[in-house]
C-alpha cells in the first residue's frame, strides 16, 4: 500500500461523514498553524475524533494531506464542469468572466490553504495527478473555446489556464472581484489578439 493511499475507503454514510470532518479539520489546522502545526494528533483534536479514527483510514499525516489535496481538486473539477455547462450558450466575454470568477474563488476563498496545498503537491510527488487534472481541464476548455470559434482552441486553452493560474497565484490575497475583472480582461485581450493573428 502506498503511504499516500487510504487504508480503507468509508463504506457507510457515517464513516463518510467522519472522513469529511477529518479532512475539514486538517484544512483548519493548516490554515491556523501552517505545516508546523500539522500532525495527526492536531487533526484528531480539531475534528473531535480519536487518533485511532484517523489511523483507521490514514497511514499517517501525508496520507491525510494527499486526501485533502485530492478532495479540493475533485471539488474544483466538479464546479468547473457545472460552470462550463452553464456558460455554454453565453457570449464569450461573459462566459470567460464566469469561468475566471470560479478559478479566483477556488483559490482566494482560503488563500493560505491553497498556497500550502500547492506546495505539498510537489513535496508528496503528486505531479502525475496534477498533470492529468491539468490535461482534463485543458480538454474541457478546448471544447468550450472551439464552440466559440476561437482559433487553435487547444493552444488557447493551455495559455489561458497558465494565465489564470499565474495571475491568481500572484495575488492570492487580492480582492476577488477586482482580481476576476483584471484576469477576465487579460484573457479577453489574449483571445482578441489571437483571433486577429494572421
Amino acid at each position: 500500500m502506498d503511504v499516500l493511499d487510504l487504508r480503507k475507503r468509508p463504506s457507510q454514510q457515517r464513516s463518510a461523514r467522519t472522513m469529511d470532518v477529518v479532512l475539514e479539520a486538517a484544512a483548519q489546522v493548516l490554515e491556523a498553524g501552517g505545516l508546523g502545526a500539522f500532525n495527526t494528533n492536531a487533526v484528531a483534536a480539531r475534528a473531535g475524533v480519536s487518533i485511532g479514527s484517523i489511523y483507521q483510514y490514514f497511514p499517517g499525516k501525508d496520507a491525510v494531506m494527499a486526501a485533502l489535496i485530492r478532495l479540493e481538486a475533485a471539488r474544483f473539477e466538479a464546479e468547473l464542469a457545472r460552470a462550463l455547462e452553464a456558460a455554454a450558450d453565453l457570449p464569450l466575454a461573459q462566459a470567460v468572466e464566469r469561468l475566471v470568477a470560479l478559478a479566483v474563488a477556488s483559490q482566494t476563498a482560503r488563500p493560505n490553504l491553497a498556497r500550502i496545498l500547492d506546495l505539498e503537491e510537489r513535496r508528496l510527488g503528486l505531479e502525475a495527478e496534477v498533470t492529468i487534472r491539468s490535461q482534463t481541464t485543458i480538454g474541457q476548455l478546448t471544447q468550450f473555446l472551439a464552440r466559440h470559434d476561437v482559433p487553435d482552441p487547444q493552444v488557447a486553452a493551455g495559455d489561458l489556464q497558465n494565465l489564470v493560474r499565474g495571475m491568481v497565484d500572484g495575488a492570492l490575497h487580492a480582492d476577488p472581484h477586482d482580481l476576476t475583472r483584471r484576469i477576465a480582461r487579460a484573457a479577453m485581450g489574449y483571445l482578441s489578439g489571437q483571433a486577429g493573428d494572421p
